[in-house]
C-alpha cells in the first residue's frame, strides 16, 4: 500500500527530473562540439557521472541542502540564501555561456570547427562541473520539496541519470546536425538562466509555464524544418 501511495509522486518526480536532466545533456552537448570528435563521447560521460555523483552525494547530504534556506543577508528586503545565491550564480553563468554561444553563431566569422577559441578537455569539463551542480542542486531541492521518502528521491535520481545516459549520444547528434535546433537550444538554455535567476530572488516563474514554451517552440522548429525539406525535395 504504502509504494502505490509513492508511486505518483514517484513518476512526477522522474518527469522532473528527466527535464533538468536533457537541460544538462543540451548544455554538454553545445561545450562538447567545440572539441575534437574523439573527444565528445568521453566529456559527455564524464558529465552525467558528476552529475551522478553530485546528486546522489547531495542526497545523502539531505540535512545540509534543507540548511540552504537559513538567510545568509538581505538586498534591498530580499533575504538572500545559500540556496538563492547558488541558483544566481548558477543562472548568470549560463545566461552568459548562453548569450555568447548565440553571438558566435549568428553573428562570428567561424572558420573552423572551434571557431577561433582554444577549447580544451579540461576547460569544457570544468563549465560543466558547474552546471552540474548547479543542476544538481535545482534538482534535489526539488526532490526534497515534492516526496519526503528518501528511497523515492533516490530511485527517481538513479532512473533519471539511466534516461540521460541513453539519450546523451541521440540528443547530441541531433543538436550537432541541425544548427537551428542548436541555436533554439541554447535559447533554451536562455529561458532556463532567466529561471534560475529569478528563482534565486524569490521570483517563482511556474516550471509547466517554461516547459510549455519550450515544448511549443520546439514544435514550431519541427514543422518548420519538415516543411522547408519537403520545398527542397
Amino acid at each position: 500500500m504504502e509504494f502505490t501511495d509513492q508511486l505518483v509522486p514517484l513518476l512526477t518526480l522522474i518527469a522532473l527530473e528527466v527535464i533538468l536532466g536533457i537541460d544538462n545533456i543540451i548544455f554538454i552537448s553545445i561545450l562538447a562540439d567545440k572539441l575534437p570528435e574523439a573527444q565528445r563521447p568521453k566529456l559527455r560521460l564524464w558529465g552525467i557521472g558528476m552529475a551522478t555523483v553530485m546528486r546522489l552525494g547531495l542526497l545523502a547530504a539531505v540535512a545540509w541542502i534543507i540548511s540552504l534556506d537559513k538567510t545568509l543577508f538581505t538586498v534591498l528586503d530580499n533575504a538572500i540564501s545559500g540556496k538563492d545565491l547558488i541558483l544566481l550564480l548558477g543562472g548568470i553563468f549560463l545566461l552568459y555561456k548562453a548569450t555568447k554561444e548565440i553571438y558566435h553563431k549568428t553573428e562570428a566569422v567561424e572558420t573552423g570547427p572551434t571557431a577561433g577559441a582554444a577549447a580544451t578537455f579540461g576547460a569544457m569539463l570544468g563549465q560543466v562541473l558547474l552546471l552540474d551542480l548547479v543542476f544538481s542542486v535545482d534538482s534535489i531541492i526539488t526532490a526534497v520539496g515534492m516526496v519526503s521518502e528518501v528511497w523515492v528521491m533516490y530511485t527517481a535520481v538513479i532512473v533519471t541519470v539511466i534516461i540521460m545516459l541513453v539519450a546523451a549520444k541521440p540528443i547530441s547528434n541531433f543538436i550537432s546536425e541541425h544548427p537551428s535546433f542548436k541555436v533554439l537550444a541554447l535559447c533554451f538554455l536562455l529561458i532556463i538562466g532567466m529561471s534560475l535567476v529569478a528563482e534565486g530572488l524569490d521570483f517563482k516563474i511556474p516550471k509547466g509555464y517554461i516547459y510549455f514554451s519550450m515544448a511549443f517552440s520546439f514544435l514550431v522548429d519541427v514543422i518548420q524544418m519538415k516543411t522547408v525539406k519537403k520545398k527542397t525535395a
